[in-house]
C-alpha cells in the first residue's frame, strides 16, 4: 500500500483481514455506495448504485451456487415464497426496483445504510416498515464469502421473507417492541432476531429445513446446518439469553418444530412481552 492511500481517508473502515482491504479499487467502490446512504433520508427516492460488470459478476457467481442449495436445504414454504418474489440472478436488482413490489406485497421498503448500524436503530426502523440494507456487494476474490452483511445477503436473505405478509408482520412487531425497551430488553430483542429471521432452522418431515436469512444467502453455512451446528430444542426464552458472534459461522441454532409453530410462537412472545425483565429471574446473569 502506498503512502498516498493510506493518507486518503476511507468513508468505510474495513478490518485488516477483509478480503478489500488492500484493493484501493475496492475500497473506492465501497466508499462511492456508502455516500449513497450515508445522503440518503428514509421514505425518499433511492438512487441507483452504480454496479460494474466485475459486481455484477460475482453475483452470477453467488446464485450459480446458492440456487441449487435452496432447493436441497431450504424449508418449503420458504422455497414458495422465493418463487413468488423471483429476484434477477444475471443483473444485480436496485433497491427502488425492489421496493415498487415489496411496498405492494407488505408496505415494507429496503432503505440503503452504509454497513451495521446499532441493534436498537435497526429494529426501531423495522417496526417503522423499513428494513435497513447494505447496498455494497462483496469482494471478488472470494465471491462465496463476506464478513460481513451485502446486498446478495440483504436481497437473497431478506427482501423474499419481507415480502410475505405473515413474515413481514412479525418483523414490524419485533420492531414495535423496542420503544421503551432497555438495554438488556433490547438484547434479547435482537438475539431471538438473530436466530430466528437471521438464523432460523425448523424441523420438515424429520430433516433440518433453513428459513433464516443469514442462511439463505450463505452457501457455506447451509452446507453445515445439519451437522455443523449444535442444534437445540425450540425455546425462546433460552436463545434471548445466548450471545451471537456475526463474524463466525453459527455455532447454535434452536430447531422450530414447525412453520406453524415459528409463527404462533414469536407472534406470542413478542406481543405478550415474554422479553421483558420480569420474565427473567436473574437478568444480570446473562451475558
Amino acid at each position: 500500500m502506498t503512502q498516498a492511500e493510506i493518507a486518503t481517508p476511507h468513508v468505510v473502515q474495513l478490518d485488516p483481514d477483509h478480503p478489500g482491504f488492500r484493493d484501493p479499487a475496492y475500497r473506492a467502490r465501497r466508499d462511492t455506495i456508502a455516500r449513497i446512504a450515508l445522503q440518503h433520508r428514509f421514505g425518499d427516492p433511492i438512487p441507483d448504485a452504480p454496479y460494474t460488470p466485475g459486481e455484477q459478476e460475482v453475483w452470477r457467481a453467488v446464485w450459480e451456487e446458492l440456487g441449487p442449495k435452496h432447493t436441497v436445504f431450504a424449508a418449503t414454504p420458504v422455497l414458495d415464497i422465493l418463487d413468488r418474489f423471483p429476484l434477477d440472478r444475471t443483473t444485480i436488482p436496485q433497491l427502488s426496483e425492489v421496493n415498487a413490489r415489496l411496498q405492494d406485497a407488505t408496505g415494507f421498503s429496503m432503505e440503503p445504510v452504509a454497513g451495521l448500524i446499532d441493534a436498537r436503530d435497526f429494529l426501531a426502523a423495522l417496526g417503522r416498515g423499513f428494513f435497513c440494507s447494505t447496498q455494497y456487494i462483496r469482494h471478488a476474490s472470494v465471491p462465496l464469502y463476506t464478513p460481513e452483511p451485502d446486498i446478495v445477503h440483504e436481497l437473497v436473505g431478506h427482501a423474499a421473507l419481507l415480502s410475505d405478509p405473515v413474515l413481514a408482520g412479525l418483523q414490524r412487531l419485533m420492531g414495535e417492541q423496542v420503544a421503551g425497551a432497555s438495554p438488556t430488553e433490547v438484547q434479547r430483542l435482537i438475539r431471538v432476531y438473530w436466530y430466528t429471521i437471521e438464523f432460523g432452522v425448523l424441523w420438515e418431515d424429520g430433516v433440518v429445513k433453513a428459513y433464516g436469512a443469514g442462511l439463505l444467502s450463505s452457501f457455506g453455512e447451509l452446507d453445515q446446518i445439519r451437522n455443523g451446528p449444535d442444534l437445540r430444542a425450540w425455546n425462546l426464552h433460552e436463545m434471548a439469553q445466548v450471545p451471537y458472534d456475526p463474524t463466525q459461522y453459527q455455532g447454535t441454532l434452536w430447531v422450530a418444530p414447525s412453520w406453524e409453530r415459528l409463527q404462533t410462537d414469536l407472534q406470542a412472545w413478542y406481543a405478550d412481552g415474554g422479553w421483558r425483565d420480569r420474565h427473567y429471574t436473574n437478568p444480570s446473569a446473562e451475558a
